[in-house]
């Protein structure tokens, strides 16, 4: 059989290419091997962020119920169920990947269950046959590399983690990206001891420095221990619930494995060049082989799942012939951390590096009404704008919702926007958002409840 597009990959990357390749009348099909939906629907971003979300209830019930005049709550009887937790997360992702899957089918794309294998640049197998394609997108994800241990159970990676299980006390969390620092305050939430061990000197390596620095003093108040430059790659050095990294001795009945991800390949037949990792591509997410691209994890630009989906559109629209830029400082980077964080832009350091004449403004939300309302005051808009013409060239938000947010800031990066339009955009009273005015006018002249 012959196709316009085969797409190696169901999670966010692929099935947001196939269904915009069938919407434009593209035949289309997508081969997977696994669950429709990839890591990002199954057992990474949506089942993890409803279990938080239970987390964050949770903790709210136990810390502020009484400051919102709700009595009668014995704080000794309450508990997380993580079990219960857990079903909540699974029928959410089943109604996900449900709809996904009819979205898919809608569109006319053929869904193959196997596993791929590229045989030339114009053929793929799949399920004990062989189709035809003019173009091929890899979106076939990545995973964090293995912790050998001979404990049973003793290391728990991403894809297994969300099951019904019973959840230890002493939890070591072993990675430096979003994930990472995620888990962290998840099991910091539920009342466990955790350790966060980063391969690295700095916590989230992507995003601002601002950022990073703001998580790591809100993880020393809640008590989350940092060991820095250190890789489990082994639990050799474990025993009776005690595991050694490096000179120091850390309580540990459960390892986590959030290590930086490498890419997941598709077997090929062909000379598809790979780098550090992933498989290398240019700009446009083409290969060396001018027939396949790449795109979300596997090609390393970025391991979040709308850029992936971004990616994934990029192609099919250059495929139909519709050119334009991939400029990857468009799209947001999201951290569900707690509170969340989220950046636009380009960061302080890479202003200073490109030699830019910039300036700061900021506006915390602990001057916000709404905020106050909903006793969420912790964090900040934060803007970076070029002085001569203001335009904003960066955005960071901490915000219980700065996930959402920061699609205003991503609006106003993409209209070349400056300050002063920013300042000149009216939010409604009361709301969070008015800190993005707020943070427009510190920027022009002062702000006006500050």
């Amino acid at each position: 059989m012959k196709y316009d597009v085969i797409i190696i990959g169901s999670g966010p990357a692929g099935y947001v290419a196939a269904i915009r390749a069938g919407q434009i009348g593209l035949k289309t099909a997508i081969i997977e091997k696994g669950e429709i939906g990839g890591m990002c629907l199954n057992w990474g971003c949506m089942p993890s962020k409803a279990l938080i979300e239970s987390a964050k209830l949770y903790k709210r019930i136990l810390k502020d119920s009484a400051k919102f005049g709700i009595d009668g709550i014995d704080k000794k009887s309450v508990h997380f169920n993580y079990n219960k937790a857990v079903k909540r997360a699974s029928g959410i992702v089943k109604r996900l990947t449900k709809g996904v899957e009819f979205l898919l089918k809608k569109n006319g794309v053929d869904i193959i269950k196997g596993e791929a294998e590229i045989t030339s640049p114009n053929s793929v197998s799949a399920d004990n046959r062989s189709f035809e394609t003019d173009y091929i997108l890899i979106a076939t994800g990545s995973r964090s590399p293995d912790i050998k241990s001979n404990e049973k159970d003793l290391v728990i990676d991403i894809k297994t983690l969300f099951t019904e299980r019973e959840i230890p006390q002493n939890i070591v969390v072993n990675g430096n990206d979003s994930v990472a620092a995620e888990l962290s305050q998840f099991f910091n939430m539920i009342g466990k001891n955790v350790t966060l061990v980063i391969p690295a000197d700095t916590l989230m390596p992507l995003a601002d420095n601002f950022l990073s620095d703001y998580l790591i003093s809100v993880f020393k108040k809640e008590k989350i221990e940092i060991i820095y430059n250190a890789d489990i790659k082994t639990t050799d050095k474990y025993k009776a619930g005690i595991l050694t990294i490096g000179e120091q001795a850390v309580k540990c009945d459960a390892l986590i494995n959030a290590k930086p991800r490498l890419g997941i390949f598709p077997k090929f037949n062909l000379d598809i060049q790979t780098e550090n990792g992933f498989i290398k591509t240019d700009e446009n997410c083409r290969t060396n082989i001018p027939s396949v691209f790449a795109v979300g994890d596997v090609n390393g630009k970025s391991h979040f799942a709308h850029i992936g989906s971004a990616q994934g559109l990029h192609v099919i629209n250059k495929i139909k012939g519709i050119n334009q830029p991939l400029d990857m400082k468009r799209y947001p980077l999201n951290m569900y951390s707690v509170p969340e964080m989220a950046q636009i832009g380009l960061t302080e350091k890479e202003l200073k590096e490109e030699n830019y004449d910039y300036k700061e403004s900021l506006f915390p939300l602990s001057a916000n009404g709404k905020a106050m309302t909903e006793g969420n005051t912790e964090g900040f808009v934060r803007i970076l704008s070029e002085k001569k013409y203001g335009e904003v060239l960066g955005v960071q938000i901490v915000a219980p919702h700065a996930t959402d947010m920061i699609a205003e800031a991503s609006a106003f990066m993409q209209l070349e926007s400056t300050i002063y339009d920013v300042a000149q955009t009216v939010h409604a009273h009361p709301t969070v958002s008015e800190v993005f005015m707020e943070a427009g006018f510190e920027g022009v002249d002062g702000a006006i409840h500050k």
